[in-house]
């Protein structure tokens, strides 16, 4: 990407993907760069992992990212809506087309 800005330096390789997916998703174009040889060396990014726009983008970017940190919090779950333990595989042992019936 020529002449990139640099949106945000975040903590982790993870942290930083969430973040250009975000954009992504958006329509706005970003990467991240990290040296920490392709995430085999996690250590290596004790320095940050840089989240790169392009600088058109750069503005939508940053408006973006506040409305998303402000809208953070904990998730509220409706208990009814939570899958009960085992009705997955409950399923897939029921259902005679499916492949492989010792799940």
């Amino acid at each position: 990407m020529d002449g990139a800005t640099v949106l945000a330096i975040v903590g982790s390789r993870i942290e930083a993907e969430l973040i250009v997916g975000l954009l992504q998703s958006h329509g706005l174009r970003a990467a991240l760069v990290a040296d920490d040889a392709g995430g085999m060396r996690p250590h290596l990014q004790m320095q940050g992992v840089r989240v790169l726009v392009h600088p058109a983008d750069e503005a939508s970017a940053r408006q973006l990212l506040a409305t998303a940190d402000d809208t953070a919090g904990p998730i509220d779950v409706d208990a009814a809506a939570v899958q009960q333990p085992g009705t997955a595989t409950d399923r897939i042992e029921r259902d005679p087309n499916h492949p492989q019936q010792d799940v």
